[in-house]
């Protein structure tokens, strides 16, 4: 698909009032979307709530959130049946692989912004993640 088809469904969107669009040619998907402000308030906590899995320990002196970059689907682990890359209470360094974000085919590895201890993880596995979502936090 072309820049020039993207720049069309774009406009599309934001003088139409759809809040989503998915449009798929050969092999290339392109998913466009603005969310209504009666949607956003009332979506944005139940994500809060099914995104999140706290340490059982759980005591929040000065954690750093990891978000996702990039619109896609999360992946824990580096294929199907292996083990996670992390898990909450696992020390990390800072450049270790935490998760991977496939977009378009492209696989992004999500790094470890600095060394600590997971504390907070998200339960999305293998399921799409939009751009911003907390997936874990380093203590």
């Amino acid at each position: 698909m072309d820049l020039s088809k993207i720049k069309t469904l774009i406009d599309f969107v934001g003088r139409s009032n759809i809040t989503e669009l998915t449009v798929t040619e050969k092999d290339v998907t392109v998913r466009i979307f603005r969310p209504s402000l009666g949607q956003e308030a009332v979506a944005e906590p139940e994500k809060k709530q099914r995104s999140i899995a706290r340490a059982p320990s759980g005591a929040d002196q000065t954690s750093h959130a990891v978000t996702a970059p990039v619109f896609g689907v999360l992946h824990k682990a580096p294929a199907p049946g292996e083990p996670p890359f992390v898990a909450i209470g696992d020390a990390v360094e800072e450049g270790q692989t935490l998760f991977i974000i496939e977009a378009m085919k492209v696989f992004n590895t999500i790094a470890a912004p600095r060394s600590g201890r997971i504390t907070h993880m998200t339960d999305i596995d293998n399921c799409e993640v939009e751009t911003g979502d907390l997936l874990a936090e380093i203590a």
